[in-house]
């Protein structure tokens, strides 16, 4: 989703963190387990490991919590087998629609994501259909309390920061994913922490949304996504005012 989509949908995570807890330390444990798989489990030589370490301290996850989630990814607790998954389609009126999914049972995530989209008057699409309209990023969404432009410009972009979007109440960064690293280090030596980083679909253009039936019906898709147990990310190329999205 765009941009400053997403930056709403971190403040409603941050706002429903006590009556969503469960939720927020599947998804983050998720996110370690699978940061320790891919780089190791050692948060000083896997900056992605450690930034959503960070991440977990933040929303008061527990440290057993944390330890468990890296020993998840490295091997260390037997048995435990995990999948990534992504999913495609379109919600109602067309609007595209990227479903990230982490899970030990496939099936069951199929069946969900696909329930969800079909009670929202939705459908899933095949692999590849719309992903050519996404492009995968690091992204990272900072408060403007935190941090001003020119701080933030002289932080990342020497560490391969492709742009850095102002808005009113917060910053968004944007790099290849094989940047995400050396941005995320930039950020710690700079004592600045993301609200939100991630790997995350920057769709290439949006598709304007006007008519407020059609934003609800759009939301209540995308957020019933969101709940789902084994979703991670969900993203979305719409365009909504800031008046139709309060």
């Amino acid at each position: 989703m765009s941009g400053h989509s997403k930056w709403a949908t971190t403040k409603r995570h941050k706002a429903a963190v006590d009556a969503k807890r469960g939720k927020i330390f599947s998804v983050i444990g998720k996110e370690i387990t699978l940061a320790a798989r891919d780089g190791g489990g050692n948060p000083e030589f896997n900056a992605r490991l450690r930034t959503n370490i960070l991440k977990a301290k933040g929303a008061n996850m527990p440290a057993e919590n944390i330890d468990r989630a890296i020993k998840k990814g490295t091997g260390e607790l037997p048995g435990f087998t995990i999948e990534e998954l992504t999913y495609e389609g379109y919600a109602p009126g067309g609007i595209g629609v990227i479903v990230e999914v982490t899970t030990d049972n496939k099936n069951r995530s199929a069946s969900a994501v696909r329930s969800v989209f079909t009670k929202a008057g939705g459908s899933l699409a095949g692999p590849g259909a719309l992903a050519f309209n996404f492009h995968k990023k690091g992204q990272f969404l900072i408060a403007a309390d935190k941090t001003d432009e020119d701080t933030l410009m002289m932080a990342v972009l020497d560490a391969g920061a492709e742009d850095i979007k102002t808005e009113e109440d917060h910053f968004e960064i944007l790099c290849p994913m094989n940047a995400f690293d050396n941005v995320s280090q930039a950020l710690e030596k700079e004592n600045i922490q993301p609200d939100d980083a991630s790997l995350a679909w920057i769709p290439s253009s949006l598709i304007p949304i006007k008519d407020p039936d059609a934003v609800k019906k759009t939301l209540r898709l995308i957020e019933a996504l969101d709940d789902l147990e084994d979703v991670q990310n969900v993203y979305a190329n719409y365009d909504i005012d800031d008046s139709l999205l309060e």
